[in-house]
């Protein structure tokens, strides 16, 4: 096949991949709220950013006066090419309908498929605000046709950029299938580089802060000058114009030069990765036995829900790609573990028991009961056929979170002890910390129930069923909230900052009681929606 038709192929595969995808937006109704709050939460920005373009556009006397123009012509075509690599990873390293595409057309057709659907797809998240904010600016310059100047400049940076990260994501997908070791250490590894990272930014933001360093300095050092001028080429026209440079010219060579090269590996790299089988173990199945390890011990062996949590623990530590969604938590260790390691004196303690208790409250319920239904959809009807009450089942899901959780916050309050905090605070943050937990995992059942996803999709790597976005973010908010309070209240009652008055009574009754009827009532909603599940 030419190539001219093997891109016209390609256009109508990337429409329908496209238009599919749309459609199954549109069409379940719960991902269509999720949808309805991310635009909501992430469109408010637009009403403090719009204004903001528009004086720029009228005060702006040159390029140079653009705040930040420079570093963003340069991180602009890298942070594309790296999300267009994480993309490939995650979601357009092959296509669902992987088996009649390859029968019918040429692989290069279904890379320029999948590659145009994707563009399409985060045009659609990221082009339209964007394209928003530059018209605004725009209209500010009193330029209107620089919008479409900037969408022409764009198009080849998008397009080199969705080819050479589409092929080097193929790349890896290779080396993964071969060497599946690296890609289970580089999870791992990414982790704790997020980790790293989030650290780490607090401590960069504070010596900004202290040492009086220039952030426009920094970003100066990351300035390409050429990718520069060949921004600079999107003003020709206005009042902001500037001569046109050799290497605004030269940029643009390479990057319409080098674009159907990326296009080319990414054809090559696909062909060999869609065409070759996985290798195979060299153990025999003979060989394989297993390795045991269900037999509940003692602790959870007492009662049948123990039993459900011992499994439900296991299985989570056998496929830790399960829990990909407790990353959300590293944005807030990072913060906090910053305030505790510059923390010094008597502050020490009681942030070392609160940081403790508050991990300790997220994961009692973060862990295992966000997507109760979800997770357990393939076992369940098998489950729920059997004579183990509903609330047993539930139950002990409860207590697999409650595992995980209780331990954290009881030794987090303990460990105080040793930094100085009385021992009776330690105790106490400790019973406090434990209520918490079981306030927490009772009502995570309940709003993981109220919203249950079924599908798998892959997450960091892996293809697992991930709790809604939406859920993982109410939740959140709720517990966090509520522990913080907890947690105030508790060390000013202790240190006696605060005197016990009818109103600090009824408030922390009405607190107790939200906290305790919230919970059962959320315990109560999942196991009625347990009784009332049905199989399709």
């Amino acid at each position: 096949m030419s190539v001219r038709r093997d891109i016209r192929h390609g256009v109508r595969i990337g429409r329908a991949e496209f238009v599919r995808s749309v459609r199954r937006q549109i069409k379940n109704k719960r991902r269509l709220l999720g949808l309805s709050f991310a635009v909501l939460f992430f469109g408010g920005n637009l009403i403090f950013v719009l204004p903001t373009a528009y004086i720029l556009g009228q005060t702006a006397r040159s390029i140079t006066t653009i705040p930040y123009l420079a570093p963003a012509a340069t991180v602009l075509p890298v942070g594309i090419l790296v999300l267009a690599l994480f993309r490939t990873l995650e979601r357009i390293g092959s296509s669902d309908t992987e088996d009649l595409l390859l029968t019918t057309v040429h692989p290069r057709a279904v890379v320029v498929g999948l590659i145009a659907a994707e563009v399409g797809r985060v045009t659609v998240w990221f082009g339209l605000p964007l394209g928003a904010v530059f018209l605004t600016f725009a209209l500010g310059l009193g330029s209107p046709s620089l919008l479409l100047a900037v969408g022409l400049l764009l198009l080849p940076i998008v397009c080199w950029a969705a080819a050479w990260g589409y092929a080097c994501g193929l790349a890896l997908l290779r080396v993964f299938r071969r060497l599946p070791t690296i890609h289970r250490v580089l999870k791992v590894g990414g982790v704790v580089a997020m980790l790293g990272l989030v650290i780490a930014s607090q401590f960069v933001g504070r010596y900004v802060v202290e040492e009086g360093v220039s952030i426009r300095a920094i970003l100066e050092l990351l300035t390409f000058a050429p990718l520069t001028d060949y921004v600079a080429l999107a003003f020709v026209g206005t009042r902001l114009e500037q001569p046109t440079s050799v290497a605004a010219l030269g940029v643009l060579g390479i990057l319409l030069a080098t674009t159907p090269i990326g296009l080319a590996v990414a054809t090559r790299q696909a062909s060999t990765l869609w065409f070759t089988d996985r290798p195979h173990s060299s153990e025999s199945p003979a060989e394989t036995t297993s390795t045991g390890g269900f037999q509940a011990p003692r602790l959870f062996a007492w009662r049948k829900s123990g039993r459900i949590a011992w499994g439900i623990l296991l299985r989570g530590v056998r496929n830790p790609g399960e829990l990909g969604h407790l990353v959300m938590i590293l944005f807030f260790i990072g913060p906090l573990g910053t305030t505790v390691v510059q923390s010094s004196g008597d502050a020490l303690g009681p942030l070392v028991a609160g940081t403790g208790v508050g991990i300790g409250t997220y994961l009692a319920g973060a862990t295992f009961g966000l997507n109760p239904l979800g997770d357990g959809r393939p076992q369940l009807p098998l489950l729920l056929l059997t004579t183990t009450e509903t609330r047993t089942v539930v139950r002990g899901r409860v207590v697999a979170g409650l595992a995980i959780g209780i331990p954290i916050a009881v030794l987090g309050s303990l460990a105080s002890g040793l930094l100085g905090t009385s021992p009776i605070y330690a105790i106490v943050f400790a019973v406090v910390g434990v209520g918490m937990c079981f306030a927490a995992a009772l009502f995570a059942v309940g709003i993981g129930a109220l919203y249950p996803i079924y599908e798998e999709r892959e997450f960091w790597g892996t293809e697992t069923v991930v709790p809604s976005t939406l859920v993982m973010m109410g939740y959140l908010f709720i517990v966090g909230g509520g522990t913080i309070i907890g947690l105030i209240v508790t060390w000013y009652t202790l240190t006696g900052h605060i005197s016990i008055t009818p109103i600090l009574s009824v408030s922390v009754g009405v607190y107790l009681l939200l906290t305790i009827g919230v919970s059962y009532g959320s315990y109560r909603y999942a196991l009625r929606q347990y009784r009332g599940y049905t199989i399709d």
